[in-house]
C-alpha cells in the first residue's frame, strides 16, 4: 500500500472494531477472552495493522502499533485461568517473611532495571547462596515473591533472593523479551542486565560464587534458560517453570509457534552414553544449547499458554549438553509417579551423572495449567494443589555447586 493511498484512508477506531467482532463471536457462544477465538481477534488486529490501518482515537492517539502487537504475543505467555485454581491456601509458616525486602537500581550499557532484594533476619558468617527469581508477564517482584513464597524459604534456610523487574518501557506487559535475538546473547540486552544485577548483589552481600541460581516462570523461565546458556560460569543451576527452551524464537511469529507447542519430539537418548531403549529423535533445537548447567523443570500437561513440549525440550537440551561434557556414561533416568499432599498428580524424572548425583530433573504436573505449582493465592498464576515447586527447586539448587565464580 503506497503512502498516498494510505494518507487518504479514514482513521479507524480499532477498539470499536474489535469490540464489535467480540460481541458477534460471544453471541454465538464463542469465548474471546482466551483460547483460539482470542487468537482470532488478535490476528484480525495484526492484519489491519499490517495493512497500515492503525486507526486513531478521538484524542488522535494511535490505537495499534507494532509494539502493541508484539506485546499481545508475549502477553499470551501469562494468560490467567478462567476461574481460581483449587487448593490455594496459606502455607505452613510465615506468609510474609520477616527479613528486609528493599528496592535497588542497576544500570549498564544495555539500559537500567530495578530489582528487589530479600535478606533474611539472620545469616551465617560464611558466604551464602543466592537465588535470582524472574517473574512472568504482567507480574512484579512483589507479586512473584508472594506467589512463590521464596522469601519464606530464604528466611528458614538462610539464603538471599533477588527479583529483577522488567521495565514497562522495555515491554508493556512486563514480559522479559526472551523471543528477541538481542536478548538471547551474552553481554547484550536483558541477559547482561540480569547478570549485572546478580554480580552486584553477589559482591555487596558476601554471596558464595559457587552457589548462585536462577529460576523463573513462563517468560521469566525462558530468560532463566537463556542465562544458563550465556552465563554458565555465574549460575550453578537453573529452574524453569512453564518456560521455553534456548533458541525457541527470534521474532513474533516464531514466538507464537514455540508457545503453541515448540518443535516437539523426544530425543534419541539411546545414542547417548549409558541411556538405552528410549524412543524418538533429537530435534534441531535441542542441539543449540551447548553449555551444561544443572536444570530442574516444572510444567503442567494442561498448559494451553506455553505447551508442555517446551518443558520437554528444555530437558532435552540439558541432557544432550550434560552427555556431551560427561567423561563417563550417564546413568539411566529414573521416574517416580506420585500425588502432592493437595491432590495434584505428578511424574518426576531424574537424570544423574556417573557418580549418582542428580543433574537434570523434570516434573510433569498432571492436570495443571499455566501456574506456579504449590504457589500461594496471594500471588498471580499459582496452583496451590500442586507440589511445592519453590521448595523442590531450593532442594535441587543447594545440592549443586559451580566450578566458576561470578
Amino acid at each position: 500500500m503506497n503512502q498516498t493511498l494510505t494518507s487518504k484512508l479514514p482513521a479507524f477506531d480499532m477498539g470499536s472494531i474489535t469490540a464489535t467482532i467480540e460481541r458477534a463471536l460471544s453471541s454465538a457462544g464463542l469465548q474471546t477472552s482466551s483460547g483460539p477465538m482470542h487468537q482470532v481477534t488478535e490476528t484480525i488486529r495484526h492484519a489491519l495493522a499490517s495493512a497500515g490501518l492503525h486507526g486513531e482515537s478521538a484524542t488522535g492517539r494511535t490505537l495499534v502499533s507494532d509494539a502493541a502487537v508484539i506485546d499481545v504475543v508475549v502477553r499470551e505467555v501469562e494468560t490467567p485461568a478462567a476461574e481460581p485454581l483449587p487448593g490455594n491456601s496459606p502455607p505452613v509458616g510465615n506468609v510474609v517473611a520477616p527479613g528486609s525486602f528493599t528496592t535497588h537500581h542497576f544500570r549498564n550499557h544495555a539500559g537500567a532495571r530495578s530489582y528487589k532484594l530479600f535478606v533474611p533476619t539472620t545469616l551465617p558468617s560464611t558466604p551464602v547462596p543466592l537465588i535470582v527469581m524472574l517473574h512472568g508477564c504482567t507480574q512484579s517482584a512483589d507479586d512473584f515473591a508472594a506467589g512463590t513464597q521464596m522469601n519464606r524459604l530464604a528466611e528458614e534456610q538462610g539464603f538471599l533472593v533477588v527479583y529483577p523487574e522488567q521495565a514497562r518501557n522495555a515491554n508493556g506487559s512486563n514480559c522479559w523479551n526472551w523471543f528477541k535475538t538481542q536478548d538471547q546473547l551474552r553481554d547484550s540486552g536483558e541477559p547482561s542486565l540480569i547478570a549485572g544485577i546478580t554480580r552486584e548483589v553477589s559482591e555487596k552481600h558476601g554471596v558464595d560464587p559457587r552457589r548462585i541460581y536462577v529460576a523463573g516462570l513462563s517468560a521469566g523461565a525462558a530468560m532463566a534458560v537463556i542465562l544458563g546458556e550465556t552465563y554458565p560460569e555465574i549460575y550453578a543451576a537453573i529452574g524453569a517453570h512453564s518456560g521455553l527452551p534456548y533458541g525457541a524464537a527470534h521474532d513474533m511469529p516464531s514466538a507464537f509457534a514455540a508457545m503453541a507447542g515448540g518443535r516437539g519430539g523426544m530425543p534419541d537418548l539411546s545414542k547417548l552414553p549409558g541411556l538405552t531403549d528410549l524412543p524418538g529423535s533429537v530435534p534441531a533445537a535441542a542441539k543449540k544449547a551447548t553449555n551444561f548447567v544443572p536444570t530442574i523443570v516444572f510444567h503442567g500437561d494442561q498448559d494451553h499458554t506455553v505447551g508442555q513440549s517446551n518443558g520437554t525440550e528444555i530437558i532435552e537440551q540439558a541432557v544432550v549438553a550434560l552427555s556431551g561434557e560427561a567423561s563417563r556414561p550417564l546413568l539411566a533416568p529414573s521416574t517416580h509417579n506420585g500425588v502432592s499432599p493437595r491432590g495434584r498428580a505428578f511424574s518426576r524424572t531424574v537424570y544423574a551423572d556417573e557418580t549418582g548425583q542428580p543433574r537434570v530433573e523434570s516434573w510433569v504436573l498432571h492436570g495443571a495449567g499455566h501456574a506456579w505449582s504449590g504457589g500461594h493465592a496471594s500471588g498471580s498464576f499459582t496452583d496451590g494443589a500442586g507440589s511445592d515447586a519453590s521448595a523442590e527447586m531450593v532442594r535441587f539448587f543447594l545440592a549443586q555447586r559451580s566450578a566458576g565464580s561470578a
